[in-house]
């Protein structure tokens, strides 16, 4: 029996790319899950998908730049579920694009994304956690939040800063949280979609070639949850062989 079957795992992002395949593949392994995006129609879609597939999951509509709703999301998985075993903060955005573009409403948005995104996940499951004295928090990361490169200076920073959360949760889990910071290279999902300058976009086009599919990345989250209790996979790096940077 794999160690995901019942436990109730929330994910963030959950309409497309990482989040939709992470979602098919931990409920194939038995999870209860609650998926999250502000996409409702995708979210019906994906419920059904895995209902047909004989899957345990449901939806709750949920921005997380607002910490009320976060809050409702989390009240709402014990409700339906009695207990949260597993957070996967993986709604995330990069709109990339050079510091003297000067594209201050998109860097306002990757923070509140992002940073606070990540944080209120964290605040509204942290005290249930804490009260069952067991959970693990699983952060999306990026080969971004290792290396800076050009023309990604912003969401460079908003990476690191999940990468320095994660580990200092890591360092306050008393024993009872795991952390885990997953931090991903290229992979085909729309992330990319969200980049509003064109020069950027031509070379993350290019370099997104040889991206790998999102289950790649689904794979590796699945590893980390199905670890026993007192194993704790802090950090994983994945990139296409093919990428160099």
């Amino acid at each position: 029996m794999s160690l995901i079957q019942n436990k109730v795992v929330i994910i963030t992002g959950a309409s497309s790319g990482l989040g939709e395949a992470t979602a098919k593949r931990l409920a194939a392994s038995g999870a209860k899950l609650m998926l999250a995006a502000r996409r409702e129609d995708r979210l019906k879609d994906l419920v059904a998908a895995i209902a047909k597939s004989g899957g345990t999951a449901t939806y709750q509509v949920t921005d997380v730049t607002d910490r009320s709703e976060v809050e409702a999301l989390a009240k709402e998985t014990l409700s339906t579920y009695s207990r949260i075993d597993v957070l996967i903060n993986n709604a995330g955005l990069m709109p990339l694009s050079p510091l003297d573009q000067v594209k201050v409403e998109e860097w306002d948005r990757m923070i509140d994304v992002n940073i606070k995104g990540v944080l209120y996940g964290i605040a509204a499951v942290l005290p249930i956690m804490r009260q069952q004295k067991s959970g693990h928090i699983i952060n999306l990361s990026s080969v971004a939040g290792h290396k800076v490169f050009p023309g990604s200076a912003v969401y460079c920073a908003t990476k690191y800063a999940v990468r320095a959360i994660s580990e200092g949760l890591r360092l306050e889990s008393n024993g009872e949280i795991r952390s885990t910071n997953i931090s991903p290279g290229a992979v085909a999902t729309e992330l990319t979609t969200t980049i509003t300058d064109k020069d950027t976009a031509a070379g993350i086009d290019q370099l997104y070639a040889i991206a790998i599919n999102a289950d790649a990345i689904a794979r590796a989250i699945a590893y980390a949850i199905e670890q026993p209790n007192d194993v704790d996979v802090n950090e994983i790096i994945i990139r296409p062989t093919r990428q160099e940077l």
